[in-house]
């Protein structure tokens, strides 16, 4: 790729042909099938003559299970399909298929036969289920690690609006201008979608031998005890399921909640369905800016915080019913009590883009190329398998006498329950979110050559010892998770022993102090360079006093000696004299002189095993960090 290929923001993503035909034809997609969708559901309910309501309720509702049943039935087929072939092609097979449902669609308008057209909502689903594993196993073939957190942002952002403005189109289009124009407008897409994706460069197959198990339920399960495998895989696509049950116990709600508790009208139930969907695109195309162009876990339990956070305040925003009726968005929006209803709304949005993105992003960076596919078949299955509970507890919980707003403030309460299990399990993600508000309340971080940090393969970083959080600040900033050896007595500092222990950091002492401690951390230093991963070493052996660089010991060589690794000069500059730094910290105990701390991160091309000496390290840290303290 041309140099220039690596520079830019997220949006720089849509003038690449490895992304942008993919992005268009995932938005068009998503806004076809809600045209449809929502153009069958006011059919239903005000243009098919001779239905009672129940039986409304009862097509309504047999509606969104024929959507959802393909996902169960096809979705671990779809995922070895994904394995085996080569996934743009099949992308441009799904567009095909499109294109003959969205037909069959307008055959069923033109006849006015209901079921023909929830046969065709079944297809639809099925049509959706072949996508989803190629859309997401896809992204990591043409993307690299950096541009994950960014591409996956704007397919979220784009979902969402894509859903808001299909509903609002195939609403508007089957009440004004009849089936005919919405028969137009669902083939017209179908066909744009599949012209856009004629242009997604070739992706090769991940598993051309893969033999593939058509038994739903046994691939199913297989695919689920691979999972179980990588525990933070399986939290992720736990976490992504429990969004989309809370999102569809919150939006499933918003009719009636509008209607009950608001007092508005159908154009208020739009207003608040377009202030959700807009929140979930501003918080997802806020994650690269806030992640640093690497997958932040962090973000993750500061989304489930703020879902809680604002759920809950969304039940005291409106507990009760409103003494008004029938009040219009402009009505809706000209009374100051509901723009507090809209900020959480809005907000709860934000955060679930902060909490959504980093998931999807993780899987694909932590699940083997040859099973990615069938991962996110998985994870569609489960996704699907959650709605399904949302929507028979929300059932059942309004049975027994829960009103809407206390409907969700017990989704909010049970999010807070699930995220404090999650966390428990992976303390990784919270540690992320400790050193992420760290290093961006405490610094401003620029960051200069860190892509000389391989992608792959062992490697060691060496850096000057200035504070005692150096091991954070280089390690929230390097894609790749850092190994960092530390003195034994920092590595047990409290709240900062949470973080090191959770980031599996190797606590070392002098011989003098605890020989055994000394031999048991070079032999896992050796252990973890023969896995592949990426030590990180302060060779000063202490804090500097002054904020000068100290003399290299010798302990880099020894490690180079026994287990051949490159080495990573890296300089910390600006850190001296903000909080965290000796003569700050120890010396006067007293609050930070200095927030949002200037800070680089400077690092140089790699320096082969063979060449490594303690001295000429030394000589090139000092170099890099130049006058700076």
């Amino acid at each position: 790729m041309p140099a220039s290929d690596h520079n830019g923001s997220q949006f720089a993503l849509l003038g690449r042909r490895r992304y942008a035909p993919l992005f268009v034809t995932q938005a068009l997609g998503a806004f076809n099938d809600n045209v449809y969708k929502n153009a069958l559901v006011i059919l239903v309910g005000f243009g098919i003559v001779g239905l009672s309501p129940a039986q409304i309720d009862f097509y309504v509702n047999l509606a969104a299970g024929l959507f959802i049943l393909p996902f169960f039935l096809f979705s671990a087929s779809a995922g070895q399909i994904a394995e085996k072939y080569d996934k743009a092609r099949l992308i441009r097979f799904t567009k095909l298929f499109e294109i003959a449902v969205m037909l069959f669609a307008a055959a069923g308008f033109a006849l006015q036969s209901l079921p023909f057209l929830l046969a065709v909502l079944f297809l639809m689903g099925t049509q959706s289920a072949l996508f989803g594993p190629v859309k997401y196993s896809i992204l990591p073939q043409h993307l690299r690690d950096e541009e994950l957190v960014g591409g996956n942002a704007m397919i979220e952002a784009a979902t969402f609006l894509a859903i808001l403005l299909g509903t609002m189109a195939g609403g508007w289009l089957i009440a004004r201008h009849g089936s005919t124009w919405v028969s137009a407008t669902i083939v017209a897409i179908a066909v744009a979608g599949y012209l856009a994706a004629r242009a997604i460069p070739p992706a090769p197959p991940a598993a051309p031998g893969l033999r593939i198990n058509w038994n739903p339920y046994t691939e199913t399960r297989d695919n689920l005890r691979f999972l179980r495998g990588n525990r933070v895989v399986l939290l992720s696509v736990l976490g992504i399921s429990w969004f989309w049950f809370y999102g569809a116990m919150f939006l499933s709600q918003l009719p009636n909640y509008s209607k009950q508790y608001l007092g508005g009208d159908e154009s208020v139930v739009t207003l608040l369905l377009t202030i959700f969907s807009l929140g979930v695109g501003i918080g997802s195309l806020l994650c690269e800016r806030l992640s640093g162009r690497k997958v932040e876990i962090g973000l993750v339990p500061l989304g489930s915080i703020g879902l809680t956070i604002f759920g809950i305040d969304l039940f005291f925003a409106a507990p009760g019913p409103a003494a008004v009726a029938g009040q219009s968005a402009l009505q809706f929006l000209s009374s100051a009590a509901n723009h507090r209803v809209a900020w959480d709304l809005l907000l709860t949005g934000v955060f679930g883009g902060f909490y959504i993105v980093p998931l999807y992003a993780l899987i694909q960076l932590r699940t083997e190329a040859s099973h990615r596919s069938r991962v996110i078949a998985g994870n569609n299955i489960l996704n699907a398998l959650f709605m399904v509970i949302a929507a028979l507890l929300a059932i059942v919980y309004l049975k027994l006498g829960l009103t809407i707003p206390q409907l969700l403030l017990t989704t909010a309460l049970m999010n807070a329950a699930v995220a404090v299990f999650i966390y428990t399990l992976a303390p990784e993600f919270l540690m992320r979110l400790l050193v992420w508000l760290l290093i961006n309340t405490l610094y401003r971080i620029r960051k200069t050559g860190l892509e000389h940090i391989p992608d792959e393969g062992p490697a060691i970083v060496v850096a000057n010892h200035v504070s005692y959080v150096d091991a954070l600040i280089i390690g929230g900033n390097v894609r790749r998770p850092i190994r960092f050896v530390m003195y034994h007595k920092i590595f047990r500092i409290p709240v900062l022993s949470f973080i090191f222990r959770t980031a599996r950091a190797i606590p070392i002492a002098p011989a003098r102090e605890d020989e055994a401690l000394m031999h048991q951390a070079f032999d896992e230093i050796a252990a973890a360079l023969q896995a592949g991963e990426v030590i990180g070493i302060f060779p000063e052996g202490q804090l500097t006093r002054d904020g000068a660089i100290g003399e290299f010991r010798s302990g880099i060589e020894k490690i180079v000696a026994r287990t051949p690794a490159p080495v990573v000069p890296m300089a910390l500059r600006g850190l001296w004299g903000s909080f965290f730094s000796r003569n700050n910290f120890l010396a006067r105990m007293r609050l930070p002189s200095r927030f949002w701390s200037r800070v680089e991160l400077v690092a140089e091309a790699p320096v082969a095993p063979e060449q490594v000496s303690a001295a000429d390290l030394e000589q090139r840290v000092r170099a890099l960090r130049g006058d700076w303290a």
